[in-house]
C-alpha cells in the first residue's frame, strides 16, 4: 500500500487485481452473440441489428478476405465513420486473422499514403466519397485491394433512396464504383457464405490486433502496436471501474469516433464484452446528439470535453430530456470542472475525467464514478493491475507526493511498441515502464494530477508556467465557451501567455476584462499576456483542441514580420 496509496480509495465493488483470460479480441463477439443473439447490438439512424447478425456479417467479411489473399499478420486498414460497417469490418479483419490499421476518414491523400506505406496494408475498406483519394496515391503503397461501402448501405428505407442526393449536395460530387477485379463492394462482400474456421486462437501477449497510429503532433505519426493483451486487459479494467453497468442492458452512445483508440475500447470493444446496444453517430453534432440520447435513452455517454461543452451550450438544451444518462468518462483532453458540475446538474448521471493515451489502449487513470472520493480536476487514480509513478526530469528518481515531474505507467495495456520504430520504442517504453510525456504529480491520498503536456510547458522569464491551470481559470469566466492558452516567442520573456477564447452565443466581454479577471485568480507571471477572440479553435476528430497548431501559426507570423522588416 505504501507504493500504491490509491488502493485505499478502492469500493468494495473494484478488486485491486483482476484476472485477465487469456483470449482474443474477436472472442468477445463469439461469446455475446451465442450469449445474446437477439439483442440488439447496434442502432443506426433507424435501422438496427442483433448481435447474431452482426456476428454472421463479420463471417462474411473475414471470409471474403481470405478469399482475396488476406493471411494471418496481414493489415487491413478501415477508413470509416460509426457505420454498421465499421463495427463489422472490424470484427471481419480480426476473425480472418489480420491486424486492423484505423485510419482517419478525413485523412489527405499525402496522409493516407503516408499510414498505408508506413503499415504495409494491404487491402482498405473505405466509403465511396473516399474512393478518389484512395486511388490517387495507391500506386505509392502495397494496397492491392479497396474495398468500398457507402453510408446508404445501412440506412433504412426510404433513408437510403434520400441519401445519395444529400450526399451529392453536401460534397459536390458523387461516385459510382463497380464491383470487379481489386475494387470490392460491401454490398457483394455481404452476399458471400459465412467463414466457418474464424481464428480464434492468437498468442495473447505478442500478436498484434491494432496498429493505431498516434496523431502526430511532434513528426510523423507512428504506429502504436496493441496486441489483443493490450485492448482485452483495458477492456476488462473498464468493465471492472463501470461495475453498476448491467451487462446486456446498457445503451451506449457511439459519438466518439472508433478510428480513434478511446472510442474503439471504451464503445466498440467495451460494448461488445457487455453485450450492450451501440448508438451509432457518424457525425457528432450537438443536436444530433441530444436527439439520439432523448429517443433511445442513452445510459453510457463516454465522451470528450468538447462534446459536453457543445451539448451545454446548445441554444434549445432545455427542449431535451437527458436524464436516462447514468455514467460518462471524459478522455481526450482536459475535462474544466464547470463543465462537469454543469452537465452532472443538467443529467443527474455522474461525469468523471479519465487520463490515458494511444500507447496504453488507451486508459490507465479514471476518477471513482459513485463510490468513494471523487476529485475534480485530478485524473483520478490507476486503474486495476495497473501502477503509476510521477518521475524526476533529470534524474529518473520517483518523486515524493505534490512535486512535479513525468508520469509513468505499467500495466498490461501499455503497448507492445512502435511499429518498425526501435529507437522511439527504447525511449518511450524502459523497464516496462511507459514514459508518457505528460507533467504532473500524485497528492498524499494517492490522487493524480496533469498540469500539462511536458512539450506544452511554458517557460516565461524563467518560471514554469502550465497552460491547463490557467485554461481552468479562463472556463470560470461566465462568457467563455472554450480556451486554450500556448506559449508563443517573446523576444524579452523567451515565452509569453497567449489565450484563445470562444465566447458563449450572445455574450461579449473585452481582452481588458479579460485581464482583470485572471489577475484575481493567478499570479502576475501567468496572466496572459495576449488574447485572441475566435468563432472556433482548431481540434482533432475527438474534439482535443491543437495547441500546436496555434503556435505554428503564431511562429509563422513571426517568421513573416521578420522578413518583412528585413526587405
Amino acid at each position: 500500500m505504501e507504493n500504491k496509496p490509491w488502493l485505499q480509495h478502492y469500493p468494495d465493488a473494484i478488486p485491486k487485481t483482476i484476472e485477465i483470460e487469456e483470449k482474443s479480441l474477436q472472442q468477445f463477439l463469439v461469446e455475446t452473440a451465442k450469449k445474446y443473439p437477439t439483442k440488439v447490438a447496434l442502432h443506426f439512424n433507424g435501422k438496427e441489428m442483433t448481435y447474431q447478425e452482426v456476428y454472421e456479417s463479420a463471417l462474411k467479411f473475414a471470409n471474403y478476405l481470405k478469399s482475396i489473399g488476406i493471411q494471418k499478420g496481414d493489415r487491413v486498414a478501415i477508413m470509416l465513420p460509426n457505420t454498421p460497417q465499421s463495427f463489422i469490418s472490424f470484427f471481419g479483419v480480426l476473425l480472418a486473422g489480420g491486424i486492423i490499421v484505423q485510419t482517419n476518414p478525413m485523412y489527405t491523400e499525402r496522409e493516407v499514403a503516408y499510414q498505408m506505406k508506413d503499415s504495409g496494408a494491404k487491402a482498405i475498406i473505405a466509403l465511396d466519397i473516399l474512393y478518389p483519394r484512395i486511388t490517387k496515391v495507391q500506386n505509392e503503397t502495397d494496397l492491392e485491394h479497396i474495398i468500398i461501402t457507402a453510408i446508404k448501405d445501412y440506412l433504412p428505407f426510404p433513408k437510403n433512396l434520400i441519401y445519395p442526393f444529400i450526399q451529392k449536395k453536401q460534397y459536390g460530387f458523387s461516385v459510382k464504383v463497380e464491383h470487379g477485379g481489386n475494387i470490392h463492394l460491401f454490398t457483394e462482400i455481404m452476399k458471400a457464405p459465412p467463414l466457418e474456421d474464424p481464428i480464434l486462437d492468437v498468442n495473447f501477449d505478442e500478436d498484434l490486433a491494432i496498429l493505431q497510429y498516434t496523431g502526430g503532433t511532434t513528426g510523423f505519426p507512428k504506429g502504436v502496436m496493441l496486441t489483443h493483451k493490450n485492448l482485452v486487459a483495458n477492456a476488462k479494467m473498464c468493465e471492472t471501474w463501470l461495475y453498476k453497468c448491467e451487462e446486456g442492458k446498457e445503451v451506449v452512445l457511439g459519438a466518439l469516433p472508433f478510428f480513434h483508440v478511446y472510442g474503439m475500447t471504451t464503445v466498440l470493444i467495451l460494448s461488445v464484452l457487455q453485450g450492450s446496444k451501440v448508438v451509432l453517430i457518424p457525425k457528432p453534432e450537438p443536436e444530433v446528439l441530444l436527439k439520439a440520447i432523448q429517443s433511445q435513452k442513452v445510459t453510457m455517454f463516454p465522451g470528450a470535453p468538447t462534446m459536453y461543452i457543445g451539448l451545454l451550450n446548445h441554444p434549445d438544451l432545455q427542449k431535451y430530456d437527458l436524464s436516462s444518462i447514468d455514467s460518462c468518462i471524459s478522455g481526450s483532453a482536459t475535462l474544466p470542472v464547470e463543465v462537469q458540475e454543469q452537465f452532472e446538474n443538467l443529467t443527474g448521471g455522474k461525469l468523471v475525467e479519465g487520463y490515458g493515451l494511444t500507447e496504453a489502449s488507451p486508459v490507465t487513470h479514471a476518477n471513482l464514478l459513485w463510490d468513494g472520493e471523487r476529485i475534480k480536476g485530478s485524473i483520478g487514480i490507476p486503474w486495476p493491475n495497473t501502477l503509476a509513478e510521477i518521475r524526476d526530469l533529470e534524474t529518473d528518481e520517483p518523486l515524493p507526493p505534490g512535486e512535479v515531474g513525468e508520469l509513468v505507467v505499467k500495466g498490461p495495456q501499455v503497448m507492445k511498441g512502435y511499429w518498425n520504430r526501435p529507437e522511439d520504442t527504447e525511449e518511450t517504453l524502459r523497464d516496462g515502464w511507459l514514459y508518457t510525456g505528460d507533467l504532473g504529480y500524485m497528492d498524499e491520498k494517492g490522487y493524480f494530477y496533469i498540469v500539462d503536456r511536458k512539450k506544452d510547458m511554458i517557460i516565461a522569464s524563467g518560471f514554469n508556467i502550465y497552460p491547463r491551470e490557467i485554461e481552468e481559470v479562463l472556463y470560470e469566466h461566465p462568457a467563455v465557451q472554450e480556451a486554450v492558452v500556448a506559449g508563443i516567442p517573446d523576444p524579452y520573456r523567451g515565452e509569453t501567455v497567449k489565450a484563445y477564447i470562444v465566447l458563449k452565443e450572445d455574450h461579449s466581454v473585452t481582452e481588458k476584462e479579460m485581464d482583470k479577471f485572471a489577475r484575481k485568480h493567478l499570479a502576475a507571471y501567468k496572466v496572459p499576456r495576449l488574447y485572441e477572440f475566435r468563432d472556433e479553435l482548431p481540434k482533432t476528430t475527438v474534439g482535443k483542441i491543437l495547441r500546436r497548431q496555434l503556435v505554428e501559426e503564431e511562429r509563422k507570423k513571426l517568421e513573416q514580420q521578420t522578413d518583412e522588416k528585413q526587405a
